[in-house]
């Protein structure tokens, strides 16, 4: 495959931490020394970076009482990273982990007010961003706020109990938050993440625009028991390539040429792969999404399995750790530590030019008009495996920019591929990770 540019800025890699004792809980009765132990083994593996959750109902257990030994207990994880020379991205609204949600008291049941849309919900939400940022902002190793995690499951089906919103206000909540971040901490890059209904769900008032043009970075959740490793095999190129995929779709609704993405957050779920596929899957995964044009860094999910001390997780996710929960590094942690070191030592890395295009047809505001053609098993994800099983290295481009012959020739795109919709034979994408 030819190509016609390199990747020179450094790839950062990292993790997402889960504490050894008390998983999130830990926050409840905050050590220093039990987050030293763990960063210490993260540390070892070579990481560069981590990524951390404070609990929302911890900080913001009232709308107007936010904690500051609650905002002291996160800065003091920023200040032991800086110890083990990793830097530490934060997320603030936290929001939903591993099918569990942690929302204050004075936001459901007899004060239900919507966190998304409510005068006073979002207000407290935007103090609490500004507040944990003033917090943080002098640290120099703080890579800036995530608003929370996937919280945009709060707004839709399949969660039991949605607030319901419009586009408008999804974006609306979303600059709201950012911009309170920007202020509080300028120096600092503050992004959103949403789980994949914000690609594959219909009607879901998180879009593709949302994710791709606020905030400083585009981040990318990917995970294959969506769909993909069932449909295609957990081993195939769609599942290998899935993260890829995902990179590759949001760059058709940026804006600007250069923006990064981070792939914040992939795992290899053991649901989808046996434990001798684990180690490979890691790798497949790293070096295809390391083949994309302005990535950012790939923070796997996640540091440490989860103690089976602790209850009623679905049960992946007490093995999704590249390290024991007593702290011992698993094959697939000394294989991401392998392959972050061989890209370290690479000058440069070699980005296939990507000529051919999918196109995705969009209305006038920019939305998919058929979201679920791009999810696993959809006309527009078929066409990119297919694709993929013929040495193609796609992009992806929306119908407006499509017929913009001076964005196609930027974009350097020859060939276009117009997926037939009507041939995409799943029904209305339902997500699988919040089952238990």
């Amino acid at each position: 495959m030819t190509s016609d540019a390199t990747q020179s800025t450094a790839l950062r890699f990292g993790v997402n931490y889960t504490p050894t004792r008390g998983w999130m809980h830990s926050w409840l009765s905050f050590s220093p020394d039990d987050v030293r132990r763990d960063f210490e083994g993260i540390a070892q593996l070579g990481l560069d970076h981590v990524r951390i959750f404070p609990l929302w109902p911890v900080l913001q257990p009232n709308r107007t009482l936010i904690r500051q030994q609650a905002l002291d207990d996160v800065r003091s994880v920023v200040d032991v990273g800086r110890e083990f020379n990793l830097d530490v991205g934060v997320d603030v609204i936290q929001g939903h982990m591993s099918s569990f949600d942690f929302v204050p008291a004075w936001l459901y049941t007899w004060h239900d007010k919507n966190m998304f849309s409510h005068p006073d919900a979002v207000s407290g939400q935007v103090e609490l961003v500004h507040r944990l940022g003033e917090r943080l902002a002098d640290a120099d190793n703080f890579l800036g706020l995530t608003l929370g995690n996937e919280v945009n499951q709060f707004s839709d089906d399949p969660h039991p109990s949605p607030w319901r919103i419009t586009q408008n206000e999804a974006g609306s909540w979303l600059t709201s938050l950012l911009d309170a971040a920007a202020k509080a901490a300028p120096n600092a890059d503050h992004v959103h993440s949403e789980y994949d209904a914000v690609w594959y769900l219909d009607g879901h008032p998180f879009t593709p625009a949302h994710a791709s043009r606020l905030g400083d970075m585009t981040t990318i959740h990917s995970w294959i028991f969506n769909g993909t490793a069932r449909i295609y095999g957990g081993r195939s190129a769609a599942s290998d390539r899935h993260a890829e995929y995902l990179i590759e779709l949001s760059r058709a609704f940026q804006e600007g040429a250069q923006r990064p993405i981070w792939l914040q957050e992939v795992g290899a779920p053991s649901n989808c792969l046996s434990g001798d596929e684990i180690a490979n899957f890691v790798e497949a995964t790293v070096r295809s999404a390391a083949r994309t044009e302005n990535l950012w860094g790939v923070t796997w999910w996640c540091s440490h399995d989860v103690t089976r001390e602790l209850a009623d997780f679905p049960e992946l996710e007490y093995s999704l750790g590249l390290i024991t929960n007593d702290g011992r590094p698993k094959p697939e942690g000394l294989r991401y530590a392998e392959v972050a070191r061989e890209f370290r030592r690479s000058s440069a890395m070699e980005i296939p030019r990507r000529e051919t295009a999918i196109v995705i047809e969009v209305d006038a505001q920019g939305v998919p008009v058929n979201r679920t053609a791009m999810s696993p098993g959809g006309a527009i994800f078929d066409a990119w495996v297919d694709l993929c099983e013929r040495g193609i290295d796609a992009c992806f481009i929306t119908s407006a920019d499509a017929e913009n012959l001076a964005r196609r020739a930027a974009r350097g795109i020859t060939t276009l591929v117009r997926p037939d919709l009507s041939t995409t034979a799943v029904s209305r994408y339902s997500a699988v990770n919040t089952v238990v």
